[in-house]
């Protein structure tokens, strides 16, 4: 399994636009082989003593974090599947802008990585 990580800053009276903007994404992801999508909305996020996820995406006053994270059978899946959705007719009509401007977060500001599993259990 392959894992794309999400941190991103959204200002706390987008949360149901954010919320919208990832519920059109979903189809064309999974289309593409995207095998989960998760969007978490903060809701314990302490400040830390030398970094945190405020200071990593430089949260603004009245923003909170979003954590977010798609699963992917392996990374040439994910990779592969990356260059088809941002080709995908949908990408260029559900979404506003092309530079972005139109979504509910600053996009500028969000962290992205993509990571391979080394342990993973679930009850």
């Amino acid at each position: 399994m392959y894992v794309n990580g999400f941190v991103v800053p959204v200002p706390e009276g987008n949360k149901d636009a954010y919320r919208e903007v990832a519920a059109k994404f979903w189809p064309i992801a999974r289309d593409y082989g995207c095998t989960g999508h998760f969007e978490a909305w903060e809701a314990d996020v302490k400040d830390g003593q030398h970094t945190d996820f405020r200071r990593a995406v430089d949260l603004q006053p009245g923003e909170k974090v979003v954590f977010s994270w798609m699963t992917w059978p392996d990374k040439a899946s994910a990779d592969a599947a990356h260059e088809k959705m941002m080709a995908d007719e949908r990408m260029a009509t559900e979404f506003g802008a092309p530079d972005g401007s139109d979504m509910p977060f600053d996009g500028k500001r969000m962290i992205i990585g993509g990571f391979e599993v080394m342990f993973s259990e679930e009850a």
